[in-house]
């Protein structure tokens, strides 16, 4: 094993993937003279050249447009963008196109793409920059969904994603380009689709992704001082989704939250709430609660990001209320 940033880890994987098939590139904004807007493509001009790592102009329509198109002829492009707020110019070639050709093509015609970059906010980059887009693109069937929470899983999920024959949405954090954690220093991939217990438990089961599996386990780690074994799921992929581990951890613990950035309207929660009690109504011993981001646009002040967040004391105070819930 060898310990690596997060930003390491996505190179990588984009690196061994463009090693074994010549057939994958970069492009982007900035990710080649510049090295990447946050480093993470450092050095992969020089090693791969011009033509595999491509910097875009700022037009994400444009840029994405001639991804798909890439993808479509047979190439497999990997799609950088500065932020997944920018990506909402790119929506139609996203929607329209890449997630809908398969299906429109009767199978004839696939788009092995990957969009990735960092999603949610980042400290205080105002309303514009600081939305989390899971929910949203996960709600398009032909995409696949990941978002990842550490440097392991997404070098192993990165490079699933780059093999897949379908359109990967792959959404990281800016606030975890450096946070460090342990590879192994052979290759490894992880299956799409599956999700995993990062901390066992017996009294109830939190559900998270991406940087949100920061708070759960912080909250977990403080519950336990009260002699409360949360049960800590990563679900990693949210589309699709793994119903199977979440589930099973429901069966055990009879109890679940969910901790998501996103807002609560038609949320990732909203889905597991509604599959939960669908499939496991008589497991639960209290009503399925979530914490989510404040139903607004998140605003500057400083005060106001860490009201509109969830954050460990409202997560654990969450679970302590639905350990005394009845249903």
């Amino acid at each position: 094993m060898k310990e690596v940033a997060f930003r390491e880890a996505l190179r990588e994987a984009m690196q061994e993937e463009m090693r074994r098939d010549e057939k994958v590139f970069l492009m982007g904004e900035e990710v080649a003279e510049y090295q990447g807007a946050y480093k993470v493509s450092q050095g992969m001009l020089q090693e791969f050249g011009e033509k595999r790592v491509i910097d875009t102009p700022i037009a994400e329509l444009g840029f994405t447009g001639v991804a798909v198109g890439a993808a479509q002829n047979g190439l497999r492009p990997i799609v950088e963008y500065m932020t997944w707020n920018f990506a909402n110019l790119a929506l139609d070639q996203i929607l329209n196109t890449a997630s809908k050709m398969l299906a429109m093509s009767g199978g004839q015609v696939g788009c092995p793409i990957v969009f990735r970059g960092p999603n949610g906010s980042a400290g205080q980059l105002g309303a514009q920059h600081s939305t989390a887009y899971e929910a949203m693109y996960a709600n398009i069937p032909g995409l696949k969904v990941i978002s990842v929470s550490n440097p392991y899983d997404a070098k192993g999920l990165l490079k699933s994603a780059i093999r897949d024959n379908d359109p990967v949405i792959f959404m990281e954090s800016e606030v975890m380009y450096g946070d460090k954690g342990m590879i192994p220093e052979e290759e490894y991939l992880i299956p799409i689709g599956k999700a995993k217990v990062a901390r066992e438990g017996t009294d109830v089961t939190i559900v998270s992704f991406n940087k949100m599996m920061k708070v759960a386990l912080h909250a977990a780690e403080e519950l336990q001082k009260e002699n409360i074994s949360a049960e800590v799921i990563d679900l990693r992929t949210i589309r699709p989704l793994d119903w199977h581990t979440i589930l099973e951890s429901v069966k055990k613990t009879n109890r679940l939250v969910i901790v998501e950035e996103q807002w609560p309207f038609a949320s990732v929660s909203s889905e597991i709430a509604y599959r939960i009690q669908k499939e496991g109504f008589d497991y639960l011993d209290a009503p399925v609660r979530r914490i989510t981001s404040l139903d607004a646009p998140m605003h500057y002040a400083p005060n106001l990001v860490a009201l509109y967040l969830p954050d460990v004391p409202r997560t654990v105070n969450l679970v302590k209320e639905v350990m005394y819930l009845k249903k």
